[in-house]
């Protein structure tokens, strides 16, 4: 009896840490851009729109990874491409400031969806697309579901194929009905605080992270419970979602590209960036060497080059 008080008293401990820590994280954070209410959701989304933009550059769009939120590619990309595109950067359901409301193991296409009918209010298209890690699949699938918005593509560590394998036990945990939200207003918040520094380096090898770059993106916008859980359900589900979207790649015609970094250790170039190269019909590979999973801060110059000429 004794050591169940004690287990108690311990949970309940943590999940009044975690809820004074959701507090603070989102009083430390604004929204940088607006809150539309597309797909019965509140999409977060930043539109730059430059005064002396050609009539001939295109617009582009840009998706972020897993475990992040728009402010990662706006930090790489914005100033850029500031002067001379029309931009716009998007929160993914359930990560940054954007509400999740979908199905518990919604695909990368129930996000395109979502994408594609934001880009229809804001009459926003055709777009390069330019997707980051998970953030590539559902450029992929936007491709699939609304490819008029879509004038090309260009995938970036891309994370689009079905693999041998599976995702962290604690994403598994996390995106679990009732266990997993228990585990994510409890013990997943102070873990993922101590646990994302290692994490980072890893993501960024076999380049250091860059100096106040989890400040510049709000890193610890991802632990707040909420958020925890849609990324966790994200990967939960995320090889059996690729396991049946890759079957339509060779739908996908618009010109692309599948920049890698030949030292990523994430997710493999060898499934993912040349599988694009072999499904879609009109896709180019590019390898950087020396690059890992983060080649938008680590390659930036060239992939912005890269996009110009695309």
């Amino acid at each position: 009896m004794l050591l169940l008080l004690i287990v108690l008293a311990v949970f309940l401990l943590l999940a009044l840490y975690t809820e004074l820590r959701r507090r603070r994280i989102n009083a430390r954070y604004q929204p940088a851009g607006t809150l539309g209410f597309v797909d019965c959701a509140h999409v977060h989304y930043v539109h730059s729109r430059p005064s002396a933009a050609s009539e001939d550059a295109p617009r582009l769009l840009f998706i972020h990874g897993a475990s992040g939120n728009l402010l990662d590619l706006r930090l790489a990309f914005a100033s850029h491409f500031a002067d001379t595109h029309e931009m716009l950067f998007v929160d993914r359901p359930g990560l940054g400031f954007s509400e999740r409301n979908l199905p518990p193991d919604a695909s990368p296409r129930d996000q395109a969806r979502r994408i594609a009918a934001l880009l229809e209010r804001l009459d926003f298209g055709p777009a390069v697309v330019i997707g980051h890690s998970f953030g590539a699949s559902v450029a992929a699938a936007l491709a699939l579901e609304a490819p008029d918005r879509v004038k090309g593509l260009v995938f970036l560590a891309p994370a689009t194929h079905p693999w041998n394998g599976g995702v962290a036990w604690y994403y598994r945990l996390a995106a679990l009905p009732v266990v997993g939200e228990l585990f994510c207003r409890t013990l997943a918040l102070p873990a993922a605080e101590r646990l994302a520094p290692a994490s980072m380096r890893h993501v960024f090898a076999p380049a250091a992270v860059p100096e106040g770059y989890d400040a510049a993106i709000g890193v610890d916008l991802l632990f707040r419970p909420g958020s925890f859980r849609s990324n966790a359900m994200d990967l939960a589900a995320f090889n059996r979602h690729l396991a049946e979207q890759s079957r339509y790649y060779g739908n996908i015609t618009q010109p692309a590209l599948a920049i890698t970094g030949d030292q990523d250790t994430v997710v493999w170039p060898s499934i993912h960036s040349k599988g694009l190269e072999r499904d879609l019909p009109n896709c180019r590979l590019i390898e950087l060497p020396g690059a890992g999973h983060m080649p938008q801060h680590t390659h930036t110059e060239e992939i912005a080059a890269l996009i110009r000429h695309l």
